[in-house]
């Protein structure tokens, strides 16, 4: 006995509205109808517990298969099925006003993909793909008939009677002309790769091969056959929904291997297992960090009972944690939803707070535990903990006791422990301590030498966040500076208030201003004649700390520092008065003699700066051999 219908709606006709509002995301079909299909399995699995399934549960495994020549593609369940009057209101009345629903909510939204999951199409996500629907179910209830329901896109359904001995559902999808790329086995296998993975009950699609041991052959040498197997495309317990006793740690580096099969073995990991005041799983590795940032986003997979949602889990996961690698399963956080609403979701907030807790936990254990392991891998974590203290005040308050600076020596301290080790020889005289550091170590060898023959600690600060890390602790410690060892000439690095006197007089040194003045002809050079001590170089290249910073600011993106990326650099060219080689250029007879020595003096500080190349470079080549030669 057929019967008709028509799916009561306001919009005319929905079905081009879902095909065209995920018109990029066509392969979600597939996801929907295979998570339905295990719905219906978990179902029927949670009444056989409950004694309220007659018959034996037997094989509850979901069957997707495809027909090339008829252009068809089908979802099979043994789970719990459905009768006709079930049909009329799961699939006529609630599946679709959940499909009304959620277009009607979302068509205007400019971007589709801001919409997280996209679960609620559900059902309905099949006409994406299809030009009809064959949907052919049988309940688990005894003394019930078998039901077809048919709907061609339209608003139109049929509903009549079927052939179907076993319980569960068949969903055959009639390929539109224009969705025929479905139909091919290695794009559908790699849909169910993708989405469906880890599901909770197994999914078949087609068979394969296997190689299997066969015995010995006569020489006694292994043999082997080859046997045709179902192709079992998920993990139905994969290693996040164990107890972290249970589990080895060979057992989450090959879950890592699985997940990144091209990266390299992480450092370590965290293992998420919380089911109140809100339900979270999952696995977090710390990688080996690069320095590129953008490379490392994006690895870290969102899932919602086992099924695959997305890698884009920026509002789920602290913006410094999404340097981590992994798995993230939680039913809580909302899925159709754009990301504006997933920022101020109480849930997402509370998941964001607890996972940054657990990392925070996580280095404090092993900084305590094994420091020198911990120290081992800082060049690798430093990246996460410094993002992390810039990022949030929840994390910096904790990360403040195992976050730690290393010196060019390669020795590291605490925060705390730093502090004690340079107060005594690094305090100007004004009570502040000078933090000195290096932003690379092999180019400003000359001034880290010359900071080193004061006995002063210079830290290397040469990461991708470096120059906003030293901003920030300058920010957060007590009466501290940082400067870099090449911001100003070692005697004024850090100001002790020491004077040491000049063995030229006024008037020499207004001539040697005037002789580099004219021998280095460069308006960005500041020039001064200071006294010195004769140890040291007898001229100096420096940019000062602020204005560096500045411009740091600004090839950064730095906001209000934009403009500063346009000015000229300045710096300041300091002249040893009491070098050697200054009293030789004031006693040279010759003013060309004179300019001769100056300009080599300032060509060897633009070396030391990396500043001298061309023909500045070949000539400072030319002029060393020919003073050499004297």
């Amino acid at each position: 006995m057929a019967e008709k219908g028509t799916i009561s709606i306001h919009t005319e006709n929905i079905f081009p509205i879902i095909k065209k509002f995920l018109y990029s995301d066509h392969e979600i079909f597939l996801r929907e109808l295979v998570s339905n299909a295990v719905d219906a399995t978990q179902k029927l699995k949670r009444l056989s517990s409950l004694g309220e399934l007659k018959e034996d549960i037997g094989d509850t495994t979901v069957e997707v298969s495809f027909d090339k020549e008829k252009k068809t593609i089908t979802v099979s369940d043994r789970g719990i099925g459905m009768t006709s009057d079930e049909i009329k209101k799961y699939i006529n009345q609630i599946a679709f006003s959940g499909a009304t629903e959620f277009v009607e909510k979302f068509k205007d939204k400019g971007d589709a993909k801001d919409i997280i999951g996209k679960f609620g199409l559900g059902f309905y996500s099949a006409f994406m793909v299809a030009k009809k629907v064959e949907l052919i179910s049988k309940s688990y209830q005894e003394g019930t008939e078998a039901a077809k329901w048919t709907c061609d896109g339209s608003t139109e359904f049929e509903i009549s009677e079927a052939e179907k001995s076993d319980r569960g559902t068949d969903v055959i999808l009639h390929i539109a002309d224009d969705s025929e790329e479905f139909l091919d086995e290695w794009r559908l296998k790699s849909i169910l790769e993708k989405y469906c993975k880890f599901l909770p009950v197994p999914v078949k699609f087609g068979t394969e091969e296997k190689r299997e041991d066969d015995g010995k052959d006569d020489e006694g040498k292994p043999k082997y056959k080859t046997v045709t197997q179902d192709r079992i495309i998920n993990d139905t317990e994969p290693l996040w929904t164990k107890a972290p006793a249970d589990l080895k740690d060979e057992d989450y580096l090959k879950f890592y291997r699985d997940l990144y099969p091209m990266s390299e073995d992480p450092l370590f990991w965290i293992h998420l297992n919380v089911d109140y005041p809100f339900n979270l799983t999952g696995i977090l590795y710390f990688p080996k960090a690069k320095n590129d940032f953008e490379v490392q986003k994006n690895k870290i997979q969102l899932y919602s009972r086992q099924v695959f949602i997305t890698d884009e889990v920026k509002d789920v996961v602290p913006e410094f944690l999404m340097l981590l690698h992994g798995v993230i399963d939680s039913p809580d956080i909302p899925l159709n939803v754009s990301r504006s609403y997933l920022q101020s979701d109480s849930s997402v907030k509370k998941i964001n707070n607890h996972i940054t807790k657990k990392v925070a936990d996580k280095l404090t254990e092993l900084f305590k535990n094994d420091r020198k392991a911990y120290e081992s891998k800082w060049d690798d974590i430093g990246i996460f903990v410094k993002y992390g203290m810039l990022s949030e005040d929840k994390f910096y308050e904790k990360a403040k006791d195992f976050a730690l600076l290393k010196n060019t020596e390669g020795a590291f301290a605490t925060l705390d422990e730093y502090k004690e080790k340079v107060k005594a020889n690094q305090e100007d005289k004004d009570g502040n301590l000078i933090y000195l550091y290096t932003s690379d170590a092999a180019k400003q060898d000359t001034y880290i030498q010359a900071a080193k023959g004061k006995s002063y600690d210079i830290l290397l600060m040469d990461g991708v966040i470096d120059s906003h890390f030293v901003n920030f602790l300058e920010q957060k410690l007590d009466k501290t500076q940082l400067r870099r060892v090449d911001a100003e000439t070692v005697d004024k690095l850090i100001d002790k208030d020491e004077k040491i006197e000049s063995v030229l007089s006024k008037d020499e040194e207004e001539k040697v201003k005037a002789i580099f003045e004219k021998a280095v002809n460069n308006k960005s050079m500041n020039i001064s004649v200071e006294s010195q001590s004769p140890d040291e170089m007898p001229v100096t290249i420096t940019m000062s700390e602020f204005m560096r910073r500045m411009k740091d600011m600004a090839k950064m993106g730095g906001g209000g520092y934009a403009m500063m990326g346009n000015m000229p650099d300045q710096f300041n060219l300091t002249v040893n008065g009491n070098h050697a080689i200054i009293g030789k250029i004031l006693r040279a007879k010759k003013e060309e003699k004179k300019e001769q020595l100056a300009k080599q003096a300032y060509d060897l500080a633009m070396l030391s700066q990396n500043m001298l190349s061309g023909a500045d470079l070949t000539n400072f080549i030319k002029r060393s051999i020919e003073l050499a030669g004297e």
